[in-house]
């Protein structure tokens, strides 16, 4: 599965993944991981006091982010997650509008110095995910290659409100995959794949609804076996 999109963005269009992060309990040793298993370096930014932050260079492009979680989340038995970041055009607006169709306002506008704009919400399904609104930093400038990320998927337990939501708040299109083992809407955006909304079963357990990040790579097996090695587990 990939996007459409091109494979060196930006620009990106308003209502298009455009970013992925990942909030760690271990930054140090989340970077030394994902710089063994796909190669990337890391350059390290100065927040001016903030949060750690730091992002993810596949040679001259930027691919992804970590940042270390706080204590606070921690505590709260948050677990290391990957965030999906939507691009948007407007971000207090579709705020305003993303909660007028249901949804939560998880963490409100912030300025992330001249970057850009970010805000958090949780969707009338429970499942969390971020808009950008870019300044400096229009998001990953390579995707769909080995080592970048390709597919932006929401496992949710009720796919349809999921779908009429994002359709009213970006436009969405779906087109549904008759193959898929439960039901499966591929995201389109002005008629290109944007990634997935699937269905969650009685087999998810109590896992809760959450959006998965899908990186692309050349040899599937190769690299599982190379997770391993590295201290990953394979849960699928």
């Amino acid at each position: 599965m990939s996007h459409d999109m091109s494979e060196t963005p930006p620009p990106y269009r308003h209502g298009q993944f455009n970013w992925i992060d990942l909030n760690s309990h271990d930054m140090a040793r989340a970077k030394a991981f994902y710089g063994a298993l796909f190669g990337w370096e890391v350059d390290d930014v100065d927040t001016g006091g903030g949060p750690q932050y730091a992002l993810f260079r596949k040679g001259t492009d930027i691919v992804a982010g970590v940042g270390q979680m706080s204590e606070e989340m921690m505590s709260q038995g948050v677990p290391s997650m990957w965030h999906s970041y939507i691009n948007v055009e407007g971000i207090e607006g579709i705020l305003t509008a993303a909660e007028r169709r249901g949804a939560t306002v998880v963490a409100p506008v912030m300025q992330v110095m001249d970057a850009g704009k970010m805000a958090f919400i949780q969707d009338p399904t429970g499942a969390t995910v971020a808009f950008w609104e870019a300044g400096s930093h229009e998001g990953a400038t390579l995707v769909n290659q080995p080592s970048s990320f390709c597919w932006n998927e929401l496992a949710t337990r009720d796919a349809d409100r999921a779908k009429e939501f994002f359709a009213e708040l970006f436009g969405w299109d779906y087109q549904e995959n008759p193959h898929a083992p439960s039901v499966y809407y591929i995201i389109k955006l002005m008629g290109r794949n944007n990634g997935g909304i699937i269905q969650m079963t009685e087999e998810w357990g109590d896992v809760p609804p959450h959006w998965m990040v899908y990186f692309a790579v050349s040899d599937v097996d190769r690299d599982v076996s190379k997770l391993e090695d590295l201290g990953g587990t394979v849960h699928h």
